[in-house]
């Protein structure tokens, strides 16, 4: 594996040492593994998100009121309770 070096025309290509690119590959690996363990997580918490929302605007809260207490932009807000 080649490395870019330096800017504009002045570039040069270095090879990456072989346990750089393991690491790298690991690293990979990883993020990955755990981005796939933490998928369902975050699923639920967008779902229980949307689920209180729901609840807030039957409960009389406009779209703004929710924002302001969610930090969120209203229009944020509505694209969160359209969506199902």
């Amino acid at each position: 594996m080649q490395l870019a070096v330096g800017k504009g025309s002045g570039i040069v290509w270095i090879e990456m040492p072989d346990d750089m690119r393991q690491k790298a590959r690991a690293d990979v690996q990883r993020a990955q593994s755990k981005f796939e363990r933490t998928g369902d997580e975050h699923e639920k918490a967008r779902e229980a998100r949307r689920e209180t929302f729901e609840r807030a605007r039957e409960a009389g809260l406009t779209l703004r009121e929710i924002a302001d207490a969610a930090g969120l932009h209203w229009s944020r807000v509505g694209e969160v309770v359209g969506k199902k």
